[in-house]
């Protein structure tokens, strides 16, 4: 272990119009690439590189949320800051795919009509690529999509980071102990119900945003403007070009991707850009791999298409490259939250898929599910930007504004788009210029970003008031003077999104909680849904996003309530 000196490899320019806090990141990163630090090395301490650059405390710790975030630097208790171990595995892809391992290198992305798939080649990724916007760090605040589970493995919940776990125990006992519990009769309810009907439902339905939270004024100002365009004597497929161009400008801006208009292909979604790639790309048969728990709707799509759906494990962090088979065509992958767990992909294993797609031949589709409501520091950088080449990006405006309004993104080689493009005629797809006008016009009076500022806030309040709730407010809740000592259950993925996953006891028969809080007005989702197969842990997913903060706080409280048992 070597411990630095302050003065790093690092500059500041105060003149540019990047944020300090970026600079050093990025610097840093690029260290690490580029060999200058190494694994191990001790990073100095956050006043000690302020006072040595000149800048606040504040930016410096920032900047090594940042590198926290993305899993380039780690922390160990009273000891410091250290550079992780970034080294992928060996290529995952050799040995698995055969021949298709080992093709020749070319930059170009080729599109081959026979098999209506596209052959990605590319070099190695360039050291120090960008990673714009990471951020780590834990929530300290006081205080969706669907359910997943983990199997329980070395690689499983044991070694789940605390940025993205919340373990609540029993007292008395240790962190894992995980003790026999009951569900409190309707009659305690401290909602005032008694066992009567409740003259409300709190629905904790996940993935779905806020829809009253859009500001009333934006959106008529987008709809008068929509509502300037004539209908185009014939649509193009592509979309809007001057949406396209807006929809670049704006990822450029808020995910530090490269692209240019020529790569956005306007979409009504997420499912609906999955469906294009399937179309284009898929034939009957062929291996598609989802995440294990994952995104339900996401395996429909591709069955549709007549892929065979390979269920892909993650563990508390996300997918596990080193486990994929080599005869996968696509994989669908959600690294930046993933649904409905919550993990976000370390830098190594971002690598390591990278590799693996390369060697495979197998194209990535990223969701960029929740990227946008991060509360323990900024949006986490893109999978795409690490290698384009094989990595196809989706995102969506449905998730930020209203699930009814359908209209999103997929960033792909310009090849690739014109190809989906082309297909989108003889499948009757079109997307509604008046939506394309009205998104156009959000994104460029900057409506758009405001909301997701405002809602970022709103939803970081509902999150804290969920965790808050569940962690504090079961105690003494059920009156009758009764100690109650809370279940053991931990919080996964509630540093992002619009939703929680409540971990469960392994036996414990989550559709029991899920009845006895619907008897007290709180709608509740179990994880089983999002399992391909058995699931292999119990457990709920809380969303937040559809719920006021007053009935989010009504329905933790009511959880908490019933998440108790006396102890004898």
């Amino acid at each position: 272990m070597t411990t630095l000196p302050a003065d790093l490899p690092v500059v500041v320019d105060r003149a540019g119009g990047t944020p300090l806090a970026v600079q050093i990141s990025a610097q840093l990163q690029a260290a690490v690439t580029g060999g200058v630090l190494r694994a191990g090395d001790r990073l100095p301490s956050s006043r000690d590189l302020a006072a040595t650059l000149s800048v606040s405390r504040t930016v410096v710790t920032n900047a090594y949320a940042r590198l926290f975030a993305e899993g380039w630097l780690e922390g160990r208790h009273g000891s410091g800051t250290y550079v992780a171990d970034v080294t992928p595995p060996a290529a995952p892809g050799q040995g698995l795919g055969g021949e298709r391992g080992s093709g020749s290198v070319g930059s170009d992305v080729q599109i081959d009509p026979e098999r209506n798939r596209v052959a990605r080649h590319r070099p190695a990724p360039r050291p120090g690529s960008q990673a714009l916007s990471p951020p780590t760090g834990t929530f300290e605040g006081a205080g969706q999509q669907e359910n997943r589970s983990l199997a329980a493995s070395p690689g499983g919940y044991g070694g789940s980071s605390p940025r993205e776990v919340t373990e609540v125990s029993v007292p008395g006992g240790g962190p894992d102990r995980m003790a026999v519990f009951a569900i409190g009769p309707a009659g305690r309810d401290s909602g005032g119900y008694g066992g009567s009907p409740p003259r409300e439902i709190t629905d904790l339905q996940p993935g779905i945003p806020w829809a009253e939270g859009i500001e009333p004024a934006a959106w008529r100002r987008a709809w008068r403007q929509a509502g300037t365009h004539l209908p185009s004597r014939w649509p193009d497929p592509s979309g809007l070009p001057e949406l396209r161009a807006e929809i670049a400008a704006y990822l450029r801006r808020s995910r530090g991707l490269a692209v240019t208009p020529a790569h956005v292909l306007v979409t009504q979604g997420v499912a609906s850009g999955l469906a294009l790639l399937a179309g284009a790309l898929l034939t009957p048969g062929d291996k598609a791999g989802v995440e294990e728990p994952g995104y339900p709707t996401g395996r429909a799509v591709l069955r549709r298409a007549g892929a065979r759906v390979v269920p892909c494990r993650v563990d508390a962090h996300g997918i596990l490259p080193e486990e994929l088979p080599g005869d996968l065509k696509l994989l669908y992958t959600t690294p930046a939250h993933q649904y409905p767990l919550g993990g976000r992909l370390p830098v190594s294993r971002r690598q390591a898929l990278v590799a693996w797609a390369r060697a495979t031949g197998a194209l990535v589709v990223e969701d960029d599910y929740d990227s946008e409501f991060r509360y323990d520091v900024g949006q986490l950088p893109a999978l795409h930007s690490m290698d384009p080449d094989v990595i196809v990006y989706l995102g969506t405006a449905s998730k930020v504004l209203a699930a009814a309004f359908g209209a999103g993104w997929l960033i792909a080689p310009p090849e690739l788009v014109d190809q989906l493009a082309a297909l989108r005629p003889r499948l009757g797809v079109r997307i509604p210029e008046p939506v394309q006008h009205a998104v156009l016009a959000l994104l460029r009076s900057g409506d758009l970003e405001r909301h997701v500022r405002k809602m970022r806030l709103e939803y970081a309040r509902r999150r804290a008031a969920l965790v808050d709730g569940l962690t504090h407010g079961g105690r003494g809740a059920a009156g009758a003077g009764e100690p109650l000592a809370p279940v053991p259950f931990r919080l996964l993925g509630d540093t992002a999104g619009m939703h929680v996953v409540l971990e469960l006891p392994d036996d414990y028969p989550a559709a029991r909680l899920v009845d006895a809080a619907a008897a007290r007005g709180v709608a509740i989702y179990s994880l089983d849904r999002y399992f391909a197969g058995k699931p292999t842990i119990s457990g709920l997913i809380l969303g937040y996003g559809t719920a006021t903060l007053p009935q989010v706080r009504r329905a933790a409280a009511v959880l908490a309530q019933l998440l108790t048992a006396s102890p004898d």
